[in-house]
C-alpha cells in the first residue's frame, strides 16, 4: 500500500528564514552570475512544477494548487479563499477539463459541475482512500480561507501530464475515505462510498498546467 504523508505548513516568520536566512548574516552566497543561491534555487525549482487555478462553477476564481516532484513524492500545496468552512475532500481527478454543468467522460448519466474532470485518479483500480487520487481533507476556516501542504508518493508530476491531463478537485462535503464501522454499516461502505467517500458534489476545480 503506498504512503501519504500530509506535512505541516510553516508559520511565516520560518519560511522567511528558511528562504533568506538569518538576518544577523553578514554574507549573501551567491550563485553563477552573482545571483543568489535562493533566487538560483527558486529558479531550479519553480522549473520543475505544475500549477492549477481553482474556480468555483461560476467561473471565479477561488485558490490555486502548486504541485511539484520532491524526494519524498508529489508534493501538493494549495490555498483558498471564498469556499465554506469546513472540511473538504480533496484530489486529483483523471480528466484536465473543467467544466460547469458537464458530462462525466466514462458515464453519460452523470451530469454535473466538473463531471467533466472524470473521476479521481486510479479509481476502478481499487476502493476510495486507496487511489492514487486521493488526499487529504482540505479545512477551510470560517473566513473562507483554507491551505493544504500533502505530500503522496503514489504518483510523479509526468504521472499528471498524460494525454487527458489532470484536475485538481475540491468537493462539498469530508471525505470519510469509506471508513464507515460495521457497528453503522453492517454490510459495510455501499457502492458509492466506495467509490467516492461521500465527499458530495464538486466545487471548485483546476486544470494542472505547466
Amino acid at each position: 500500500m503506498r504512503r501519504r504523508v500530509v506535512t505541516s505548513v510553516l508559520p511565516a516568520c520560518a519560511v522567511a528564514l528558511v528562504a533568506t536566512g538569518c538576518a544577523g548574516s553578514d554574507e549573501t552566497p551567491t550563485g553563477t552570475g552573482g545571483e543568489t543561491a535562493a533566487a538560483a534555487e527558486s529558479t531550479e525549482a519553480g522549473a520543475g512544477e505544475l500549477t492549477a487555478r481553482l474556480v468555483e462553477p461560476g467561473g471565479a476564481e477561488v485558490g490555486t494548487a502548486t504541485l511539484s516532484d520532491t524526494d519524498e513524492g508529489l508534493q501538493i500545496v494549495v490555498r483558498t479563499t471564498g469556499l465554506p468552512p469546513g472540511f473538504h475532500g480533496f484530489h486529483l481527478h483523471s480528466v484536465g477539463i473543467c467544466e460547469p454543468d458537464s458530462t462525466s467522460p466514462t458515464d453519460p448519466s452523470m451530469t454535473g459541475d466538473f463531471q467533466s474532470a472524470g473521476g479521481h485518479i486510479g479509481a476502478g483500480q481499487s476502493d476510495h482512500g486507496h487511489h492514487p487520487g486521493d488526499l487529504p481533507l482540505l479545512f477551510v476556516t470560517e473566513s473562507g480561507a483554507g491551505s493544504l501542504t500533502a505530500v503522496t508518493d503514489a504518483l510523479t508530476l509526468a504521472d499528471l501530464t498524460d494525454d487527458d491531463g489532470t484536475a485538481v478537485m475540491v468537493h462539498a462535503e469530508a471525505d470519510n475515505y469509506a471508513n464507515i464501522p460495521e457497528r453503522y454499516a453492517p454490510g459495510g461502505p455501499d457502492q458509492m462510498t466506495r467509490n467516492t467517500g461521500d465527499a458530495g458534489g464538486r466545487i471548485a476545480c483546476g486544470p494542472v498546467e505547466g
